[in-house]
């Protein structure tokens, strides 16, 4: 983690991996936007290993700075390279496919004020195969606000603004890939920060998708089950006691009564499943409250009146 102190209102950070046929008006259209703005500003392109010259694209402009990778390792892992080198006290994510309103960053950041996340939730899906993706986006998103116990309309939405001083905390945690935005959604929600969202348009994207809609998308319920578990372990194990649970009981009344008092041994079996499931889930949620850091970067709604 690089701890600099931020000495700027906003950083837009953007991972490019071979985006060169349209990068330069991405780039304009964001300078445009935010020179019009209040705030001071820098834009952080990251290149993941591009091999078409996109790098090249972002030098010498101003307010921008190129940060290059010499191979590819994942928008994760360059979301969180720019992030954590990142001079903003707010931090932008977006991306270069023209597919995310930049125009409109200031009013997210407006937006945002003294939050601590917003999310920009969209309104339509423009991926392909949404026949498989708009089910599986669904379910996995009704996993996540069913174990973060909040409504989240949209859960890997790329585009967003959050405080870099709470983030810097949980972007050690950001996976390589695409799950990256689910994982810093779950790290805020999961440790009391505020995370609002706002509907914004999703355009067709510019270029060619580097997702791949089964493998991230099981990449993605892994990693909202993940998260969970690192942060509130019982919310995934007491479901599945409850319903061990259940199975036990119910197969035990029935030993008793049809076996005459004797239970089979794959009742028992059962009884034992039960037993370490919850002795698991409490080992687990001890080693959690254990861990937790000391002390954490306070919410933004938290506030002190005179004395």
């Amino acid at each position: 983690m690089v701890a600099t102190e931020p000495t700027l209102d906003v950083s837009i950070v953007i991972p490019v991996h071979n985006e060169a046929g349209h990068l330069a008006d991405e780039i304009d259209r964001i300078s445009s936007s935010m020179e019009g703005s209040p705030y001071s500003w820098e834009l952080v392109l990251v290149d993941d290993g591009s091999t078409d010259g996109s790098a090249e694209i972002g030098v010498g402009r101003p307010h921008v700075r190129v940060m290059r990778s010499a191979r590819n390792r994942g928008a994760g892992t360059a979301r969180r390279i720019g992030t954590e080198a990142a001079k903003g006290r707010i931090v932008v994510w977006s991306d270069a496919d023209m597919s995310y309103p930049n125009d409109e960053i200031p009013a997210l950041v407006d937006a945002l004020g003294n939050g601590d996340h917003i999310v920009g939730a969209r309104t339509s899906e423009q991926g392909t195969l949404k026949l498989f993706r708009v089910p599986a986006k669904w379910i996995i998103r009704r996993l996540a606000s069913y174990l973060t116990k909040t409504k989240i309309p949209d859960l890997n939405s790329g585009f967003r603004a959050f405080r870099r001083d709470v983030a810097l905390q949980y972007t050690h945690q950001l996976p390589a890939g695409f799950s990256c935005v689910t994982t810093i959604t779950m790290a805020f929600l999961m440790n009391g920060y505020s995370v609002e969202f706002t509907p914004i348009e999703y355009a067709e994207r510019a270029g060619t998708s580097k997702f791949h809609w089964l493998a991230d998308t099981r990449r993605y319920a892994l990693q909202v089950v993940r998260m969970i578990l690192s942060y509130d372990p019982l919310r995934v194990v007491l479901p599945v006691a409850t319903l061990l649970g259940l199975v036990f009981v119910g197969k035990l009344g029935y030993d008793l009564v049809d076996k005459d008092f004797r239970p089979a041994a794959n009742t028992l079996l059962l009884g034992f499943a039960l037993l370490q499931v919850l002795v698991i889930g409490l080992l687990a949620d001890l080693v959690v409250r254990v861990t937790r850091p000391p002390r954490t970067v306070p919410p933004g709604d938290i506030t002190e009146e005179p004395g």
